[in-house]
C-alpha cells in the first residue's frame, strides 16, 4: 500500500522554513537558523496571497514566491501616521525608530513607530514595518499532514 502525498491546501497544517526578503535582497525575517513554522491553513496567521501561493505544494518542494505591496502588507498609508503632542510622552525619553503601544478602540495593542521626535510634538507610524514594499518569500516545505491529524510533528535539528 503506498502513502498518500499530501498537498498544502484547505485543512492542512503546513511545517515549512522561510526567508522573506525587500526587493534589494535583505532579508526581513527567516526561520533558516531556528525551528520551522507551522501553521494550519486559514487560521489567519499568515498573508491571504501567500497562504494562497503555497497551494498545491508538498513536503520537499522548495519556491520563491513575489507579492506586491498591495497583496503583502499593503501600501503605507499616511492617515496612519499621527502627529502627537510631545507632552504625552513627559515620562519617556523617545528616539526615532523607538517602537511603542497603544491601546486600540477595541482594547488591544497597537504598535506604533517613532519616526521623529521635536520639543513639541511627536510622529508616531501605525503602518506595518513593511507596509508599501514589495516582497519574496522563499520557503521550504518540510511537511504538510491533515490539520485533524494527532501526527508527530517531523523532527528539525534534534527537535520536534
Amino acid at each position: 500500500m503506498s502513502e498518500e502525498i499530501s498537498v498544502i491546501g484547505e485543512g492542512k497544517r503546513v511545517t515549512l522554513h522561510f526567508s522573506v526578503s525587500l526587493m534589494d535582497g535583505s532579508i526581513v525575517d527567516t526561520t533558516k537558523e531556528k525551528d520551522p513554522a507551522t501553521f494550519s491553513v486559514g487560521d489567519g496567521s499568515l498573508l491571504p496571497g501567500f497562504e494562497q501561493a503555497l497551494f498545491g505544494l508538498k513536503a520537499g518542494d522548495k519556491r520563491s514566491i513575489f507579492l506586491q505591496a498591495q497583496q503583502a502588507f499593503g501600501e503605507h498609508n499616511e492617515k496612519n501616521v499621527q502627529h502627537m503632542q510631545r507632552e504625552r510622552f513627559s515620562e519617556m525619553d523617545l528616539e526615532e525608530g523607538l517602537v511603542l503601544s497603544f491601546s486600540d478602540p477595541g482594547g488591544g495593542e497597537l504598535p506604533g513607530v517613532v519616526t521623529s521626535v521635536s520639543d513639541s510634538i511627536v510622529v508616531i507610524d501605525f503602518n506595518h514595518p513593511l507596509a508599501g514594499n514589495d516582497l519574496t518569500f522563499d520557503v521550504e516545505i518540510i511537511n504538510v499532514v491533515d490539520g485533524a491529524s494527532q501526527s508527530v510533528q517531523l523532527q528539525i535539528g534534534g527537535k520536534a
